[in-house]
This record gives C-alpha cells, sequence and structure tokens, in this order.
C-alpha cells in the first residue's frame, strides 16, 4: 500500500510539472511563434507563422456527416499535433538548458578578482607587492585548484557512479524528442516538421545523431506544403553538393531552388545566389545579378542594424580562420598569413599567444590582479574587455566592433564598475548640471575615455537602463577634455533629439561629428558622409566614406559607398569601362556589408563554437555550417573547410610513409573550396591549388605533364603579387628542374632570388637551393650543355635588370617634372584603365580603393588601439626590471645594480666571458690548492710515522715530543 502511494505521489508530481511547463509554453508560442525554430538551433532562421487549420488534411470519416466529421477530426488532430508539439518543445528546452562542455569561467568573467578560498578570512589583502604577497597568492591558487581538481575527481559522474544513467536518461529524452516531432509532423504541424529537419541536420546536444537524410525529407516535404524560403535554401544547398550522399548534385535544381528562396526573402539564399551568378556557379557569370541581391542581402543587414539603439546594432565579432591560428596554411614564415604586416592581424598575435602557452583565463586574471590593486591603466583596459567582449578591439573606435578569436562573454556590469571607478577620481558625483569642479590631477584623460563609455552603456542601454539624460551628462563631461567618442555620442543625441523636451539640431550635431571627426573617428566620419548622403550631396559624401574605411569602419561606410557605386553603374549615361568597375567595387562592397550583418545566422560563429567542442559530431556539424557559409561565397568559411579537409600537409605525403591514404573525393572538395577562396584574394590558398595540382590531389584524370602546367600557372599566378615567397621558391624549383616549364637556370635563379626578398626568413632553403643550382649549372656546363649559370659574375639578365632601374626611376622623375600639369587632367582615367587590368576577384576592388587612397594615412591608428596582450606583457617586464633593482627584497642591492644603467652600456657577450673566465681559473686554484694540501697531508703522515720509530729512542731532535703545547705551532693541518 505504501508503494501504491508513493506511485501515486510521483505520478501526480510529474503531472503537475508538465502542466506547468505546457502553460508556460502555450503563453509564450502565440507571441512569439517565430522562436521556436530558434529553439532547435541558433542558425535556424524564422518561420512564418503556420496556421494548425490550414496543415491538416481532410480526410471524411464513414458514417458521419461531412461536415461534423470533417470539423471534429481536424480539432482533434489539430490538438493532438500541437500537444505533442508543445511537449517535444518543452523536452528539448530542457536537454539545451544543460551548460555546454566548454564555456568560460564565469568567476573571472564576474570582474572579482579575489578568490573565494578560506585563506580570504585571514588574509583579506592579498594585492600588495614583495615576497610575502606573492607566496599567499600562489599558495590560494594551488588551494584553490588541488581542492577543485579532488571534488571533480571524486565526484559521481567522474566514479562512474551517475554519468551512465545521467546519459541514458538524456538520450532516452532524446529520442522522445524525435518520436514527438515525427508524430506531430505526421498529424500534419508544419513546424513540427521543420524542427525534426533542423533538429537531424544540426544535433543540439552529444544525445542527438546526425540523419541527413531524415532532414531532406522532412525539408523537401515542408518545402512542398508552405514553400517556406528558408527550407528551399536548404533544399538548394543539398542538390549543390549532394552532403552524404542523399541526392546528386544538381546544380540546376540548386539555382532553382536558391531563385525562390531569394525571391521569397531568404537573406542567405540571396547572398548564394548573388555569388553563384558572381563567380558562375550553376549560370552565367553576371555582374548585374550579382549586384542585384547582395544589394538585397546588404539592405536587410544594414535594416537589421539600423533596428538597434541609437547609433546602431552592436556589431557581431569578426570570424576566424583556423589556419591563422597555426600561423597560416604553411605555418609561420612560409605563409602570407603570417609575414609582412599580416604578423600584426589578431589572429595571428593570438595564434602566437597560444603556442606560448598563454591562455584569456591567465591574461584576464593578470588584468584583474593590476585592476583590483588600483591600476588605472589596468582598470580601463579591462573595462573595454568586458565592454567589447573581446582580449582584441577592431581597428576604427567603439562602433566597430571587436574581433572573434580573443572573444570572452560580454559583461556590461564588469565594465561599468571599472569605467565608473576611473570616471570617480575626477567627478565625485553627479549633479543636476554638467559644471563641476574637477582635480586637473587626476587622470582626466582616462576618465575622459571612461566616460564615454558610460554615455555609450546610458544612451544604448547596455547594462543599465536607457537614459539619454545620464548619456548627455557624461558625454559632455568627456567633450570637455576633447574626447572624440563623447563629441560623436553627443552629436548622435543633438542629431536624433533624443532629450524629452528638446528638438533635434543638426547644426549643433554637425559641429561635434567635425570635432571627432578630425580625431579620425570612423563612426563620426560616416555621420557626417551620411547627413550630405541623405541631402543628395555624393560628392560631398564619398571622401568621409572612403577616409572611414581607412580608419577602420567595418559596415555602414561600405555600404553607402557600395550605393554610391551601385548608383554610378546603373546610370546610363556612365561610360561602359566605368560601370564594370563600378559594379564590380558596389559588389564586394555589398558581399562585406551582408557578410558582417549576421545577427540571425551566424553560422561562421556556430561553426567555431561548435570546432572548438572538440567531439566528433561536433567537427561533422561545424564542417557542415562552414559549407553551407562557403556556397553562400564566405571566403573564411571556404579557408577553414579547405584546412580541416587539407590532405598536403604530410612531408611523407604519397610515400609508403604516409599517415593516410588520399580519399580523391574529399580532395576534391578541399580543392573546390581552396580555388574559390584563390579567387577572393587568398594567396596561400592560391599556391595550395597549385600543389594539389601538382601532387595530383583532387584534380580530373588528366596528364601528368597537364598537370604540372597548370600547377606552373597558379604558382606564377600567386607570384605575381609579390607577396607569396613559397610560390616563388616553388617556380624556382620547377624551372631548376624542367618540372611543368622549360628548364631555364637563370629563371630558376631569378625566382630563388625574388623569395629571398620577399621573406627574408626565406634564407636557409634559398641559400641551399642556389648552391644546389650552381653545382647543377657547372655540371650541366661541363657536359656540353647550353644556358649555364656564369659563376664569375651576375649574369647578363641582372645586369640589363639593374640597369634598367635607374634609368626607369630617372625617366619617371623627368616625367614628373615635365608633365605635371597633365596627371591632375588624366588621374582619373588612368585609374579606370588599371581598375581593368587582370580578372576581377572578390577584395579587388577593396585593394584597389586602398592603393589609391594609401598615401593619405592608411595605417594611422590611435595608440589607445594597441595589442592588449603585448601591451601586458611590456607592463609585466617593466615591473620585473623595476623590482629587480629597487624592489622589497633589497633596496641597496638593487640601487646598486640599476642606479647606473643609462650611464654604462656592457656587452653582455663580453660579461659572459669574463665570467666564465673567472670560473675556469677559479676552478683551476681549486685543483692547484686541494692538489696542494693532499702533498702536505701526505708528507705530514711520512713525518709522524718516522717520529713513532723514534720516539723510543728519546731523540725527536728540534720537533716536540708528542704531549708537548709547542708542537701544536709546528702543525700545518690540524
Amino acid at each position: 500500500m505504501g508503494s501504491g502511494n508513493k506511485l501515486c505521489a510521483r505520478k501526480a508530481t510529474w503531472l503537475a510539472f508538465g502542466l506547468i511547463a505546457l502553460a508556460s509554453i502555450s503563453s509564450g508560442h502565440d507571441t512569439a511563434t517565430d522562436e521556436t525554430p530558434a529553439v532547435a538551433h541558433a542558425t535556424t532562421s524564422s518561420l512564418p507563422p503556420t496556421s494548425s487549420d490550414n496543415t491538416i488534411n481532410p480526410k471524411i470519416i464513414p458514417g458521419v456527416p461531412p461536415e461534423t466529421s470533417l470539423s471534429q477530426h481536424e480539432l482533434d488532430q489539430a490538438a493532438e499535433a500541437s500537444r505533442a508539439y508543445k511537449q517535444a518543445m518543452s523536452t528539448l528546452t530542457a536537454l539545451r538548458a544543460h551548460p555546454p562542455q566548454h564555456t568560460f569561467d564565469p568567476a573571472l568573467a564576474s570582474g572579482n578578482g579575489n578568490s573565494k578560498s578560506i585563506f580570504s578570512s585571514f588574509l583579506p589583502n592579498l594585492q600588495g607587492q614583495g615576497p610575502i604577497g606573492s607566496v599567499v597568492r600562489i599558495v590560494m591558487k594551488i588551494h584553490h585548484h588541488t581542492f577543485s581538481r579532488i571534488g571533480n575527481t571524486f565526484s559521481q559522474e567522474n566514479l562512474g557512479l551517475g554519468s551512465k544513467k545521467n546519459e541514458e536518461e538524456m538520450r532516452g529524452k532524446a529520442i522522445k524528442v524525435v518520436d514527438l516531432l515525427q508524430h506531430s509532423a505526421e498529424l500534419g504541424n508544419m513546424d513540427a516538421l521543420y524542427t525534426l529537419a533542423q533538429v537531424s541536420l544540426f544535433p543540439p546536444t552529444q544525445h542527438f545523431s546526425l540523419d541527413p537524410q531524415l532532414a531532406y525529407h522532412s525539408l523537401s516535404t515542408h518545402v512542398s506544403r508552405t514553400g517556406n524560403a528558408t527550407a528551399q535554401s536548404y533544399m538548394a544547398f543539398f542538390h549543390s553538393t549532394g552532403f552524404k550522399g542523399v541526392t546528386s548534385v544538381d546544380q540546376g535544381k540548386a539555382q532553382l531552388y536558391s531563385t525562390f528562396a531569394a525571391n521569397g526573402g531568404d537573406k542567405g539564399a540571396r547572398m548564394a545566389l548573388g555569388y553563384r551568378y558572381w563567380s558562375g556557379i550553376g549560370t552565367s557569370e553576371s555582374c548585374e545579378s550579382a549586384l542585384s541581391w547582395y544589394g538585397s542581402a546588404a539592405e536587410q543587414s544594414m535594416a537589421k542594424f539600423l533596428s538597434g539603439p541609437p547609433g546602431g546594432r552592436t556589431l557581431p565579432q569578426t570570424p576566424t580562420r583556423l589556419s591563422d591560428l597555426a600561423g597560416g596554411v604553411y605555418g609561420p614564415g612560409a605563409s602570407v598569413a603570417s609575414t609582412g604586416l599580416n604578423t600584426q592581424r589578431p589572429a595571428i598575435k593570438a595564434g602566437v599567444a597560444r603556442a606560448a602557452g598563454e591562455t584569456w583565463e591567465d591574461v584576464l586574471e593578470y588584468y584583474l590582479f593590476n585592476a583590483d590593486r588600483g591600476e588605472i591603466d589596468f582598470a580601463y583596459r579591462l573595462g573595454k574587455i568586458f565592454y567589447q567582449g573581446s582580449i582584441y578591439a577592431a581597428a576604427g573606435g567603439i562602433a566597430s566592433g571587436s574581433e572573434g578569436v580573443g572573444a570572452i562573454p560580454r559583461n556590461y556590469k564588469s565594465a561599468r564598475k571599472y569605467f565608473t571607478l576611473i570616471a570617480r577620481q575626477v567627478w565625485l558625483h553627479d549633479p543636476p548640471n554638467a559644471m563641476q569642479v574637477k582635480d586637473e590631477h587626476k587622470p582626466v584623460g582616462y576618465a575622459a575615455a571612461s566616460a564615454a563609455y558610460l554615455g555609450r552603456m546610458y544612451l544604448r542601454g547596455e547594462g543599465v537602463k536607457a537614459d539619454p539624460v545620464m548619456a548627455k551628462l557624461w558625454f559632455e563631461r568627456g567633450a570637455e577634455h576633447g574626447d572624440r567618442e563623447c563629441h560623436n555620442g553627443l552629436a548622435i543625441i543633438y542629431r536624433d533629439g533624443l532629450i524629452p523636451g528638446f528638438k533635434a539640431d543638426s547644426k549643433l550635431a554637425m559641429a561635434h561629428f567635425t570635432a571627432a571627426a578630425g580625431q579620425e573617428l570612423a563612426e563620426a566620419q560616416v555621420n557626417i558622409g551620411k547627413y550630405h548622403f541623405n541631402r543628395g550631396e555624393l560628392a560631398l559624401a564619398t571622401p568621409y566614406f572612403e577616409t572611414a574605411v581607412r580608419n577602420g569602419s567595418p559596415f555602414e561606410a561600405y555600404y553607402y559607398l557600395a550605393e554610391i557605386y551601385s548608383a554610378q553603374a546603373s546610370n546610363p549615361n556612365t561610360p561602359p569601362h566605368v560601370v564594370s568597375s563600378s559594379c564590380a567595387m558596389a559588389v564586394s562592397f555589398y558581399k562585406l556589408v551582408a557578410e558582417r550583418g549576421v545577427w540571425d545566422d551566424d553560422l561562421l560563429r556556430d561553426a567555431e563554437i561548435a570546432w572548438m567542442a572538440g567531439s566528433d559530431q561536433d567537427k561533422q556539424v561545424a564542417m557542415l555550417k562552414w559549407w553551407i557559409a562557403a556556397e553562400r561565397g564566405y571566403e573564411i568559411a571556404q579557408n577553414n573547410l579547405a584546412y580541416v579537409l587539407d590532405q598536403d600537409k604530410s612531408i611523407l605525403r604519397l610515400t609508403r610513409f604516409s599517415p593516410m591514404t588520399p580519399s580523391n573525393d574529399t580532395a576534391r572538395l578541399a580543392l573546390t573550396q581552396w580555388t574559390r577562396a584563390a579567387a577572393q584574394r587568398n594567396i596561400d590558398a592560391l599556391v595550395k591549388v597549385g600543389d594539389y595540382y601538382y601532387h595530383g590531389l583532387g584534380v580530373a584524370d588528366e596528364s601528368e605533364q597537364g598537370r604540372l602546367e597548370k600547377a606552373a600557372r597558379y604558382y606564377q599566378s600567386a607570384s605575381d603579387t609579390q607577396l607569396s615567397a613559397l610560390a616563388m621558391w616553388n617556380l624556382g624549383w620547377m624551372y631548376e628542374n624542367g618540372v611543368g616549364v622549360p628548364q631555364d637556370f637563370h629563371l630558376a635563379k631569378r625566382h630563388y632570388d625574388l623569395a629571398l626578398e620577399t621573406n627574408s626568413e626565406a634564407y636557409l632553403p634559398v641559400v641551399l637551393s642556389l648552391g644546389k643550382l650552381y653545382a647543377r649549372s657547372i655540371w650541366h656546363t661541363l657536359m656540353g650543355g647550353k644556358g649555364g649559370l656564369n659563376i664569375w659574375g651576375p649574369d647578363e639578365d641582372e645586369l640589363e635588370s639593374n640597369a634598367a632601374r635607374p634609368h626607369e626611376g630617372r625617366h619617371l622623375e623627368d616625367g614628373k617634372q615635365a608633365e605635371g600639369a597633365e596627371d591632375d587632367t588624366r588621374e582619373e582615367d588612368r585609374g579606370y584603365r588599371e581598375e581593368e587590368d587582370g580578372p576581377w576577384y572578390f577584395g579587388k576592388a577593396k585593394e584597389e580603393f586602398h592603393r589609391r587612397r594609401g598615401s593619405q594615412g592608411i595605417n594611422t591608428r590611435r595608440t589607445e588601439e594597441e595589442d592588449p596582450i603585448q601591451w601586458a606583457r611590456e607592463r609585466r617586464d617593466a615591473e620585473r626590471e623595476r623590482d629587480s633593482d629597487f624592489g622589497p627584497e633589497d633596496y641597496f642591492d638593487g640601487a646598486a645594480r640599476g642606479g647606473n644603467r643609462e650611464e654604462a652600456e656592457v656587452d653582455e657577450f663580453g660579461e659572459t666571458m669574463v665570467l666564465i673566465l673567472l670560473c675556469l681559473v677559479i676552478s683551476i686554484l681549486l685543483y692547484i690548492r686541494t692538489r696542494i694540501v693532499e702533498r702536505m697531508r701526505r708528507d705530514q703522515r711520512d713525518q709522524g710515522q718516522a717520529g713513532d720509530q723514534q720516539a723510543p729512542n728519546g731523540n725527536g731532535g728540534v720537533f716536540p715530543l708528542p704531549g708537548d703545547p709547542a708542537r701544536n705551532d709546528w702543525a700545518i693541518l690540524r
């Protein structure tokens, strides 16, 4: 009886829980129907509301009047379908409520650097300097990690007490979700059918299985019944790629589904269609069609951006190339991505930091430690990190966003804490008016910059309730000290009339915009350009947008420049050659805007998170999302997918020591993605395509000579960019050996020399190759061959090349003096002709734009946008150097060591040699002393034995007898 009561009570409890969950879901389902697919996965696009009454197939029940049968049966089916769908979504929500495996430590993101340890009650202040504080902090850290590791080790999951049962329970719930969705879909619920496809294609947890076959059939049925644009977009992907062999590759059907989806308003389909028209995939190339579809996708992104708070939505963080974290496709130094100015890119810096063992947790801990002990500069940078949600900020100001490679959880509360801490040192309280007595001895520079962030948070409602009055107060404080962000914030308030009771004042707004733009703030320059653009003054607006692009504007400036070039391309009075270049530039800029404005469907970010999760299924999902993004034209997705699938990584490739057997299907897909990435100005991908043709990976059946000739052409294309030393070296080797090209020792030497000029890190391979080349050339000449190198001096080609350079320089200089008046009149026409040279590719328009405007200060950046990791390293090294000289350990010795560093600089090598010499001399002296002492001991021992033999005779000579105190004065060693 007791067991029955317990069972009844348990059933009642579960029934009550189910009713509460059902009521909560049903109350929110009617008001937010577009959130249902998003629950299944973050990348799911919103579905249009579908009425359950319209999704039920009417059936006639025998023996029942048609009207009664139809209505009653449809109602029953609709109710059951809705019940099953809501129950499935409730279970799915519970499954997704579990935290993922790889999450950032919330204790570090909370802004509190003090560890909650048992030592805290005894030592409340552990942020001081000196050896005692350092020892206690180390002990606390060891205590924290030790106890947490012991707790994790003896937890039920690690001991196997509850993990198996929990996994079985989770897997059972996953099966329940799929079963309920299938049941609801069979009864005609289209939302359930779409969610079933999403769950099968993008498993939300590890307990679901990836089932592309079920996803394809569910999407096909959903498209046939509803014509949903997002479902049609996924169908286009299946037909374009033949994913997992679900269906055959049919570019015609892919084009058809993409067209229907794009006309239905799906942004991803519009991007895919624009890319297909631009690249000629499944259709003929058409810049006009690509411009139309990319323009509509960019317009959707811009509308989403403007729907946010004042100043627009916060931009999504930039995606990351996996290859950049390893120093590029070919590693550090050999890749274009990690040579020259590219070494300053955040992704490359992050890869170097990761290789050195530094983690973002360590960086934040160091910043927290220094900020909590009162270091203003650390507190300001820590506030920026928490505000932007990344270690690395993008160039161009606050509105330009941040880099995804250094992403951490965004924490407005902690950011506001540190900014307020700095600002309160100058402005102690908030009076009703902005006028307040300031202490000029306080850090007004950091305070003004902090006021800009505080004003922006109040203006946009980030972490606090939106309050334009408080925002204006903080902006005015910072503007008094000339802060550019504060001037821009005040201008937005005056332009939009955000203060209640005050009208918009465009004249005052333009004054503040001009003050901010004069300090090279990209957002202010964009706002001035928008002012002229809206007035139809395109000639005045264009320079502001171009300057904003140079200063780091990643979104709005590109959109308005694309609008200008698009209007120029559609103008019937524009010359044909100008139409072609304007169309290409407009497509490139629209593409940048559409790819950055992905607030609802950030495939690249989701793929990065899935890839970092580490499990096989998560990596499959990451590759799938990269593949979908690659079909939409994302160069980074194409690079990542090809890099993951790359089969040309091993030095032992295609030998009997090769660690893997190349798969031609996988290599073919990788080659396709490398080729598409190369067409978008990825130089390393261009070299990689040459490698694939050289090794015969993923290429169609053709003669070996044809493959090698194609490889040489790809290497030549990469070499012509003057950026890839590896491509130049490859060409030199091919000319040396006559592989794919005629054998030519002179061209081989020229390419080897160019490789060394391009990248000094190629010194060793180039020197070895040149030595082998000269040896081979000598042997070739001795055997009667012609065309060998001149070993006694430079070749004739070299002399001609060197002689032409000064002549060319004098000719250019004379031309400048003679035709200086004609340059201005022909500059525009010459620019158009230069743009028409060579084939167009994604990114060329941006490159040509920067090339024409580059002399005006393209690399000018504010010092506040420096690398936070490198800055922290320099500060740490400076503190160590200071503490080593005047630290708390020994002040006198520190002064003696470091007091006269600037007066005398001694060669470190010389000091080292002197120390080594002194050590050798001391060692020799010690050895000699030891030998002398041993000899003296031996002599003393011999004398003692002789004395014992003479003692019975009583004749000890002058030496005192044993027991005489005077004997001790004669002892050498006692």
